[in-house]
């Protein structure tokens, strides 16, 4: 019974090795990109491996001790990518210190799975919520049939562009919004959407919505056009004039090496680290969820209120966020200038070929 446990353990954690280090190859490969999605769940099982080596087995031979030690750096290594996203870690971005509703932005976020025929379920959480900003993804011209008029007579700005490829994107807002642009950065069929948005005070800020593909094989074998997308998005905010907000569906975890480097290189701050992981994908397998629908914001913002919403039958959760806007405040939750070997790999991420709206500026550290 101990040699099979052993040895199994002994399998599993040569396993864990792996897929630890697998994301780490700088490869766009889906086959490789995906294990960034389960880190959370292959940390556990690395945790529980580790206990259950300790508690069963007498540690007396230098292969044990070598196996163990191992075992605990991976876990070790684990861990540091995805303890900011615990509540032991202290908050990037702050809470809310005022009340005003003025500068109050509520956000409804949502993938709802274009096959999702319960349409009504979606407009009474968003009824429910009512919140300023509406983001609803794989949308379909049957989505925007079935949601506009009753979305409509609430939010009189909106953005809208269904497809049938379950990139489609419906964007509603209830406060003004002004130069509206639909772009394709990587793919004509593929959206993200951009604005200039007013607050009740007058306060504006720019807003970005995108939904880059995954790097799965039924949708995109290579990693390289979600990337790209996120870096191209990366670098705009990086030269920013206002403040700004990024929103959607990454297709990506936000541990991942890429939305990472997203973060560092736009310097806008996470509401999730500090408060935690806020899975939205998938909805249908308890064991098997990660977070891949985010929000980013610039350092004018800070966080009243960061909810993972109630199932609306698709496979992802839908996110309400409640933001405040306070610029007063803002330089104590400024993020870092992004180094020039930040700057240059996300410049590395671009491909000419993919930019087909947009020429980007030059970027330099300076």
């Amino acid at each position: 019974m101990n040699f099979t446990l052993k040895n199994f353990l002994q399998g599993f954690g040569i396993i864990a090795v792996i897929l630890t280090l697998l994301p780490l190859i700088a490869v766009d490969y889906w086959w490789i990109r995906v294990f960034d999605f389960p880190h959370a769940q292959l940390t556990g099982l690395t945790f529980i491996a580790i206990l259950t080596y300790f508690i069963r087995f007498d540690i007396k031979y230098y292969k044990d001790y070598l196996f163990v030690i191992i075992l605990i750096a991976c876990f070790t290594f684990q861990l540091g990518k995805i303890y900011a996203y615990t509540p032991f870690s202290s908050y990037e971005a702050k809470e809310s210190t005022i009340t005003d509703a003025s500068n109050t932005l509520k956000i409804y976020t949502a993938n709802v799975l274009q096959k999702n025929e319960k349409y009504q379920l979606l407009l009474d959480q968003v009824a429910e919520k009512n919140p300023d900003i509406v983001l609803l993804m794989e949308t379909d011209q049957l989505w925007q049939n079935a949601v506009h008029k009753t979305l409509s007579a609430t939010y009189p700005y909106s953005m809208l562009e269904p497809l049938d490829n379950t990139y489609g994107m419906l964007l509603y807002s209830r406060l003004p919004m002004s130069q509206n642009k639909i772009n394709h950065l990587v793919d004509k069929e593929i959206p993200s959407m951009e604005a200039i948005v007013t607050l009740e005070s007058g306060n504006q800020f720019q807003l970005f919505a995108i939904h880059p593909t995954p790097p799965m094989p039924q949708h995109n074998p290579m990693s390289s056009d979600r990337d790209t997308e996120m870096m191209t998005t990366a670098l705009r905010v990086y030269k920013r004039e206002m403040p700004v907000i990024v929103l959607g569906d990454f297709n990506d975890v936000a541990w991942s090496n890429t939305t990472s480097l997203f973060r560092k290189t736009s310097t806008l701050l996470d509401p999730r680290i500090g408060r935690g992981f806020y899975n939205t994908f998938n909805a249908k397998n308890v064991l098997m969820r990660w977070p891949l629908d985010h929000l980013f914001i610039s350092e004018e913002f800070r966080v009243k209120t960061l909810n993972r919403t109630k199932d609306i039958k698709s496979d992802h959760f839908p996110m309400y966020t409640e933001l405040t806007f306070e610029p007063g405040k803002a330089k104590e939750q400024k993020a870092e200038k992004p180094s020039k070997e930040i700057l240059d790999r996300a410049q590395s991420q671009l491909k000419e070929q993919h930019l087909l709206n947009m020429e980007m500026p030059t970027i330099s550290s300076d």
